[in-house]
C-alpha cells in the first residue's frame, strides 16, 4: 500500500480514531496528486490494481471530476486512453493480462460513479466523436447480469443527468439532451428495445431482480423512443404475462406494471391514444386488484389503472366522435369498479394523480343534464373512497388521544393527507347534493351502531364528512336545511356516541355543530339539544381540558349568533357552568399548560354576551354579574395581601392565578357595552368602576412582573371601550403606576392605551397628556437614537426588534395627538424642553425613513403643527423659521430630489401629496416668508431655471392643486436630469 492508497483510506475513515489534523494531511496530499497533469493514467493504473473500494471510488471520482472540469484542454491522446480505459472497466474486461482486478465487482455505488464517467463521455462525445458507444456494449450484454447491469445504469445515469424532464436544465443542456435523443432514435433504440426483450425472455425465471432492474430502465425511456417498439404483439404480451404469472416476485410484476403505465401515459393525438389504450386489453388485469393490499405490486397496479382511467377520462374528454366518445366511456365504466375497490382498501398516494382523478371525473359532472344510473352510482363510490382514506389507523387511538408526539404527527400526517380528499368531498357535494347528504347519513348512522372498540375512527371519519360537505352549501341551504340536512341536524345534536369521551370525536363533534348553527337560528326549537351538547360531558364537561377549553370558544361563538334567542336559558346556562367558571380561577386550573387563544377564558365571555343584553331584567343583571365579579375581586384582594410576604416559589403560582382572573373579568365584560353601563344602567357600569380599582392594586404590588402588568393594561382598555368617559379618575392612578418603568416594552404598551384614549375622547384628555407627555418624550428621547436605529446584519435581535416597533408607535402617538387638536401639550410649560429634540426627529425622519408610510404621517404631523402655531403673533418662538429653513428646504426639496424617491411607487406618491400638501399651507400661514426663502434659497441651490421658478410661484399661488402637485412632479424630473453632482441631497 503506497502513501496515495493510505491517504485516501484516511479521508474515507469513520471509526473516530483518525485526527483531524491527520484528515487535514490526508485531503491535502490527495488534493496535489489531483492536480497532477498526469492524474487520469495515476487513476486508472490504480482502478487496474486496487482492491480498496475505497481507492476505486476516490479514483473514479476523481475521474468524473477531471472529465467534466477538464475535458476541453485534455489531448487527444489522453480522451481515447480514458475512453478505452473506462469502457474497458464498463463491459466486465481487464486493461492487461497480469492482473484480476475489475471494477464491476465492486459495490452498487462504485459502479454508479462509473456509470456517471461513462454519461459524461457521452455528454462530451456522442454522436460526433464516440458515435459507437450504444452498439459497442450490446455485444457486451451476452457476458451476463454483470455487465446488463452496468448496462443499465449507464442508461439510468443518461436519464438522470441529461434527459429527464424531472429536473431543471439548462438550455445547453436541453440542446445536448435533444441531439443524443435524436441519434439514439436513429441509430441504436431498436437495438437497445430487442436487447431489453431477449434479458427479460431469457432471465424471467432465474434472475428476476436483474429483469426487474432493466424494466425500470426501460420505463424511463418509453416516453420519448418510438411507441411502436413496446406496444406491438412481441413485448406487450410478455409485460402481461409477468403481471399475471403470481408466482413471480412482487418487484419484477411491479416493474411490468411501471412499463405499461409508461406506455398508457405515452402523449399522443386522443384517437391514436384510445386505439392504444383499446389494444391493450386492460380488463384481463382487473382481477388483480383483489390481491395484497400491502405488496408492491398491488401499490404499482393501482397506479396503472387510475393512470389508464385517467388517459380514458381525457380521452373522452378531448375526442369530438360521439361513437369514439362512448368508446373510452364504456371503457372507463370497465375498469372504475377496480380503481374504487383498490382505493377504499388500500392507502391512497396524494401525491399521485389518483384524487386529481376522480376530481377530474367529478367535474365532467357539472352538466345541466341530470346525472346517470352510472354515474350516480360512482358518486357513491367515490364518497365511500373518501370516506375510508380519511378515517384514522386504530393503532394511533391512544396517541392522539392524549396528543403524545407520536398522535401529533400522526394529527398532522392526517391533516394534510385529507386536505385534497375534503375538496373532493366538497366538489361531490355540489354535483350531487342529495346523494352526498344522504351518504353522509348512512354513514353517522353505521358509526353510531358500531361497536365501542372499532367506532372511534368511523365516527370521526363520519363526523369529518359532515363537517366538511358544510362547506359547500350556500347560506339559504344552511338556513333552511336543504335536502335532509332537516333530519341531519337534529340527529346529530341528540347523539351520544359510545366514544364520546375520545378527543378527536369530542372535537370535531363540536365544530359540525358549530357549523351548523346558522339552521337552529332559523330552527329555534333546537336550542336546548344545542346547549344540551355544549354543557354536559360532550362540551364544557368533558373530562379531556383540550375538548373543554374548545367547548368554551365555541360556545361563546355559538352565544355570539343566538344571543337574544338564548335569554330564557340563562338560569340553566349559569347553573351549569357555576362548576367550571369556579375551576378556572383556582390554583390548578391556572397552572395547567394554557393552548395559545383557547385558554379557557371565552366561557367568561359567552357568559358577558348573555348577562350583558338589555333583554336582561336589571335586578337580574346585577344579581348575575355581582355573583361573578365579588368572588373574582375577593380572590385578587386575599392573593394580593398575602402576596405582601414574599416566597418565589408561591408568589410564582400566585402570579398564574391572578392572571386567570383578570382574563377571565376582562372577557366577562366584553358583552357588556358602553351605553348599558353608562347611560341606561349606571349601577352596573359601577360595578365595572370598582373592579377597576381592584385590580388597579396589581400594577402597585407586582410593578416589575410583565405579564401582570400587560394583562391589566389589556383590561384598562376594555374598560376605555365599557366605562367610556366615567372611567376619566381612574387614569391618573393607572398611568401613574404604568410609567413608572421605562422599558421599550412597557413604553409601548402604554403609548397604545394613550393612543386609544385620545381616538376616543379628544381634547378630554388634554390635561391628562400634559402630565403623562413630559415624562414619557424624556424617557423615549433618552433610549432611542438621533438617527436611524441600526438594521442590516446582525441587527435583528429582540432588542432592535422592540426599539423599532416604540419608534413606529411613538409616532403614531406624535401623529394622534397633532391630528385631535392636541398640539399645545407640546408646548406647554413642562413639555417645551422637548420641542427641540421632538422636532428633530420629526424632521430627519421626514426626509430619510425607510418606511414610506411613517415619513408621511411624520409630514403630516407638520402640516398640522403649521397650521396651529404659525400665526400672528407666533405661538411657538422659532418654529415658522424652523419651518421655513430646515423642513421646506430639506423635506419639500431636498429629499424628493434623490434618486431613491421614487415615483412609480404608490406609498411614494402618496408621501409626495402630503408634501406637496405641506407647501400649500406654509404659502397660506407664512406667506412670501416662506416662498422667497424656498425659491430663492432652495431653487438656486438645485440650478432651477427661473422660467420653471416663476411658474412654481404661479401654480402654488393658485386653487388647483391637482394642477400644483403635476407640475411640482414635473419640476422635480426635470431638475433630477440638470443636476450633475454639483449638489448633494441629503
Amino acid at each position: 500500500m503506497d502513501d496515495l492508497e493510505k491517504a485516501i483510506l484516511i479521508i474515507f475513515d469513520e471509526s473516530g480514531t483518525v485526527t483531524s489534523v491527520l484528515k487535514s494531511q490526508a485531503v491535502a496530499f490527495c488534493q496535489q496528486i489531483k492536480d497532477s497533469p498526469s492524474i487520469c493514467s495515476i487513476c486508472i493504473e490504480r482502478l487496474c490494481f486496487s482492491k480498496l473500494v475505497q481507492v476505486q471510488f476516490w479514483c473514479l471520482q476523481c475521474l468524473h471530476e477531471v472529465l467534466r472540469s477538464r475535458y476541453s484542454g485534455m489531448s487527444t491522446e489522453e480522451k481515447n486512453f480514458v475512453r478505452k480505459s473506462v469502457f474497458s472497466m464498463a463491459c466486465y474486461e481487464t486493461l492487461d493480462n497480469t492482473n484480476s482486478v475489475k471494477v464491476l465487482d465492486g459495490p452498487p455505488y462504485v459502479r454508479n460513479k462509473l456509470a456517471q464517467i461513462l454519461v459524461t463521455l457521452i455528454y462530451f462525445e456522442y454522436p460526433s466523436i464516440w458515435s459507437s458507444v450504444f452498439l459497442d456494449f450490446i455485444p457486451n450484454l451476452s457476458k451476463g447480469g454483470v455487465v446488463i447491469d452496468m448496462f443499465c445504469r449507464v442508461l439510468n445515469a443518461l436519464d438522470d443527468e441529461l434527459i429527464s424532464q424531472d429536473y431543471p436544465r439548462t438550455t445547453e443542456e436541453g440542446a445536448i439532451a435533444g441531439k443524443i435523443k435524436d441519434a439514439m432514435r436513429q441509430q441504436c433504440v431498436g437495438q437497445i428495445v430487442h436487447a431489453w426483450y431477449e434479458i427479460v425472455s431469457l432471465y424471467k425465471n432465474s434472475d428476476s431482480e436483474l429483469c426487474a432492474f432493466v424494466l425500470d430502465t426501460m420505463r424511463r425511456y418509453i416516453s420519448w423512443i418510438e411507441i411502436g417498439l413496446i406496444a406491438n404483439n412481441t413485448f406487450l404480451p410478455l409485460l402481461f404475462e409477468l403481471m399475471l404469472i403470481e408466482g413471480l416476485p412482487d418487484q419484477l410484476r411491479c416493474a411490468a406494471s411501471g412499463c405499461v403505465l409508461a406506455v398508457v401515459s405515452k402523449r399522443m393525438d386522443p384517437q391514436a391514444k384510445l386505439t392504444l389504450l383499446q389494444n391493450l386489453q386492460m380488463s384481463r388485469v382487473f382481477g388483480l386488484v383483489a390481491g395484497d393490499g400491502d405488496s408492491e405490486f398491488v401499490s404499482g397496479l393501482v397506479s396503472l389503472l387510475t393512470g389508464y382511467a385517467s388517459e380514458l377520462l381525457d380521452c373522452s374528454k378531448n375526442l369530438n366522435s360521439g361513437d369514439l366518445k362512448r368508446a373510452s366511456v364504456d371503457l372507463l365504466n370497465e375498469v372504475l369498479p377496480s380503481v374504487f375497490y383498490k382505493m377504499k382498501n388500500c392507502e391512497i398516494d396524494t401525491t399521485f394523480s389518483t384524487v386529481q382523478f376522480l376530481s377530474g371525473y367529478v367535474a365532467t359532472m357539472k352538466t345541466p343534464s341530470p346525472l346517470s344510473e352510472n354515474q350516480l352510482f360512482h358518486v357513491g363510490q367515490i364518497l365511500e373512497v373518501i370516506r375510508m382514506q380519511i378515517r384514522y389507523d386504530p393503532v394511533y387511538r391512544d396517541n392522539l388521544d392524549v396528543l403524545d408526539k407520536v398522535g401529533k404527527e400522526e394529527e398532522d400526517r392526517m391533516v394534510d393527507h385529507r386536505k385534497d380528499l375534503l375538496v373532493l368531498l366538497r366538489n361531490v357535494g355540489r354535483v350531487a347534493p342529495d346523494v352526498t347528504q344522504i351518504f353522509i347519513r348512512n354513514s353517522l348512522s353505521s358509526a353510531v351502531g358500531s361497536s365501542l372498540d372499532i367506532n372511534v375512527e368511523e365516527v370521526e371519519a363520519a363526523l369529518s364528512l359532515f363537517y366538511a360537505y358544510g362547506e359547500s352549501l350556500s347560506e339559504e341551504a344552511m338556513k333552511t336545511g336543504s335536502g335532509i340536512l332537516r333530519e341531519l341536524v337534529p340527529m346529530l345534536l341528540s347523539t351520544k356516541f359510545p366514544c364520546h369521551s375520545n378527543r378527536l370525536v369530542a372535537l370535531v363533534y363540536l365544530d359540525t355543530i358549530t357549523r351548523y348553527m346558522k339552521f337552529v337560528l332559523e330552527n329555534n326549537q333546537y336550542i336546548p339539544l344545542v346547549l344540551a351538547a355544549f354543557l354536559d360531558d360532550r362540551g364544557i364537561h368533558h373530562s379531556k381540558v383540550k375538548v373543554s377549553r374548545r367547548a368554551s370558544y365555541l360556545f361563546m361563538r355559538v352565544v355570539k349568533l343566538l344571543k337574544s334567542k338564548l335569554v330564557p336559558f340563562i338560569e340553566t346556562i349559569l347553573q351549569s357552568l357555576h362548576d367550571t367558571v369556579s375551576q378556572f380561577t383556582s390554583m390548578d386550573y391556572a397552572s395547567k399548560e394554557l393552548s395559545g387563544s383557547e385558554d379557557g377564558s371565552h366561557i367568561f365571555e359567552a357568559i358577558g354576551l348573555l348577562i350583558g343584553m338589555e333583554d336582561v331584567p336589571l335586578e337580574k343583571q346585577s344579581e348575575y354579574l355581582a355573583s361573578l365579579l365579588t368572588p373574582l375581586c375577593q380572590q385578587v384582594e386575599i392573593l394580593i395581601a398575602s402576596s405582601r410576604v414574599q416566597n418565589s416559589e408561591d408568589s410564582q403560582s400566585k402570579v398564574a392565578n391572578i392572571q386567570q382572573i383578570i382574563m377571565a373579568i376582562n372577557a366577562l365584560s366584553k358583552g357588556f357595552s358602553e351605553r348599558l353601563v353608562t347611560a341606561s344602567r349606571p349601577a352596573i357600569g359601577l360595578m365595572f368602576k370598582q373592579t377597576l380599582d381592584v385590580l388597579l392594586q396589581i400594577l402597585v404590588i407586582f410593578p416589575k412582573v410583565e405579564t401582570l402588568r400587560s394583562k391589566v393594561t389589556a383590561f384598562i382598555h376594555r374598560m376605555v371601550e365599557t366605562l367610556g368617559s366615567s372611567v376619566f379618575p381612574y387614569l391618573p392612578k393607572a398611568l401613574e403606576q404604568l410609567l413608572a418603568e421605562s422599558e421599550p416594552k412597557e413604553l409601548l404598551g402604554l403609548l397604545v392605551l394613550l393612543n386609544q384614549l385620545i381616538c376616543k375622547f379628544s381634547t378630554s384628555v388634554q390635561g391628562i397628556l400634559e402630565n403623562v407627555y413630559p415624562v414619557i418624550a424624556g424617557r423615549i428621547f433618552s433610549i432611542l437614537p438621533r438617527d436611524t436605529i441600526p438594521s442590516g446584519p446582525g441587527s435583528n435581535t429582540e432588542e432592535i426588534r422592540e426599539l423599532q416597533e416604540l419608534q413606529r408607535t411613538f409616532y403614531t402617538f406624535l401623529h394622534v395627538m397633532a391630528t385631535h387638536d392636541l398640539s399645545s401639550v407640546f408646548r406647554s410649560p413642562k413639555s417645551q424642553v422637548y420641542l427641540d429634540p421632538m422636532m428633530q426627529l420629526l424632521l430627519f425622519t421626514s426626509c430619510n425613513y425607510k418606511d414610506l408610510v411613517v415619513r408621511k404621517a411624520c409630514v403630516q404631523i407638520f402640516v398640522r403643527l403649521i397650521k396651529d402655531w404659525c400665526t400672528r403673533p407666533e405661538k411657538v418662538p422659532g418654529f415658522q423659521t424652523f419651518v421655513i429653513e430646515a423642513f421646506a428646504t430639506n423635506c419639500c426639496l431636498y429629499s424628493v430630489l434623490d434618486k431613491s424617491f421614487e415615483f412609480r411607487d404608490a406609498n411614494t406618491v402618496a408621501l409626495f401629496a402630503e408634501i406637496v400638501l405641506a407647501q400649500k399651507v406654509m404659502y397660506e400661514k407664512i406667506g412670501n416668508d416662506f416662498l422667497i426663502n424656498f425659491v430663492s434659497k432652495g431653487f438656486l441651490a438645485a440650478h432651477c431655471p427661473q422660467d420653471l421658478a416663476e411658474q412654481y410661484c404661479q401654480k402654488l399661488q393658485g386653487n388647483d392643486m391637482k394642477s400644483l402637485k403635476s407640475f411640482y412632479q414635473s419640476l422635480i424630473e426635470n431638475l433630477r436630469r440638470q443636476q450633475n453632482g454639483s449638489l448633494v441631497f441629503r
